[in-house]
């Protein structure tokens, strides 16, 4: 028996392709038979590799004209029932009418990311939840979508580079923009108290080679970075994909919020702390340098937090 062609549309980030896995789970775990392809963009398509309630992938590469051009004949050629946009972009509105497909669900005017996406979409779906995740939820129930799955089906990683042989703590300093980040000098002190404190190392994880005093720089891909965190005793992050790899792995953490809304953006599930100063306000000014309101977030607090997270078998080697 074939049942529906579903084309998906998420073409990235990292932080955005997670928080819309529960809602592609649910679509293909709700809908008999139903066949999904996920359009996404290469460098992110790691996240998607072996996951069971995806059928196919499509590529769009965007830096490409040969990529553009690709998927233009791709999505033309394929045949599909109805398309969910999960981004709330122009682009990936287009993206969905390209395909022809019968139906296109998206985000009401007032939800989507850029308002006018909805004007390419044939049902605009109103939203009640609050959190990405739930809201891609909210999005894939209008399409079909009767059994939700909260769940986040990563792959394993592959070790890429060194890491400590024992316990450690990962953190990935950098994000989309500057003012969601905390200092790097503040990482530096973290690593020493971690050191001092608990005889633990802490491991920087990045794609390029950054210098954090007193820190284990591991330089890894996505799939080193899944591994890594697989392996980690515990979290420190930001506002960015990293840290929703985490969440999504179910890893304890403290996540580090100023100018972007932890409500909305903040880790999804109950294993992180997140630390915001009462001084931040929401503004999602994307500034190159941290936003005041993260330097007001001392590494001394991360370690307390920390403290309170970190398993049995991690606290027992702290120090007296």
């Amino acid at each position: 028996m074939t049942g529906p062609r579903i084309l998906v549309i998420r073409l990235g980030a990292m932080g955005d392709v997670i928080a819309a896995l529960p809602a592609v789970a649910s679509l293909k775990h709700s809908i008999p038979h139903s066949k999904i392809t996920w359009v996404v963009e290469p460098k992110w398509s790691v996240l998607l590799e072996g996951n069971p309630y995806i059928d196919s992938l499509m590529f769009l590469d965007r830096r490409k004209l040969s990529g553009l051009g690709a998927a233009w004949r791709e999505l033309r050629s394929a045949r599909f029932d109805l398309a969910v946009d999960f981004q709330g972009l122009i682009k990936s509105a287009i993206v969905a009418t390209i395909a022809r497909p019968e139906r296109i669900f998206g985000f009401d005017a007032a939800h989507a990311r850029e308002s006018p996406a909805s004007w390419f979409y044939s049902t605009k779906v109103q939203i009640r939840s609050h959190h990405a995740v739930e809201r891609n939820l909210d999005l894939a129930a209008a399409a079909g979508a009767s059994n939700i799955l909260r769940t986040f089906p990563l792959p394993a990683g592959e070790q890429e580079g060194r890491l400590p042989e024992g316990d450690f703590v990962l953190a990935s300093p950098l994000a989309g923009w500057g003012a969601k980040q905390w200092p790097l000098d503040y990482y530096s002190k973290l690593a020493q108290l971690l050191k001092r404190e608990w005889d633990l190392p802490l491991v920087v994880n990045a794609a390029e080679p950054i210098r954090v005093e007193g820190a284990v720089i591991h330089v890894s891909g996505i799939s080193g970075l899944i591994h890594a965190t697989r392996r980690a005793a515990a979290i420190v992050g930001v506002d960015s994909g990293p840290m929703h790899l985490a969440a999504a792995l179910g890893k304890p953490g403290v996540a580090l919020y100023g100018p972007t809304d932890p409500g909305r953006h903040g880790p999804y599930g109950a294993t992180f702390t997140v630390l915001r100063s009462p001084s931040a306000v929401i503004n999602y000014k994307r500034t190159s340098e941290p936003d005041p309101s993260m330097r007001a977030i001392t590494p001394e607090q991360v370690l307390d937090a920390l403290q309170a997270i970190l398993p049995p078998r991690v606290s027992a080697v702290q120090h007296g």
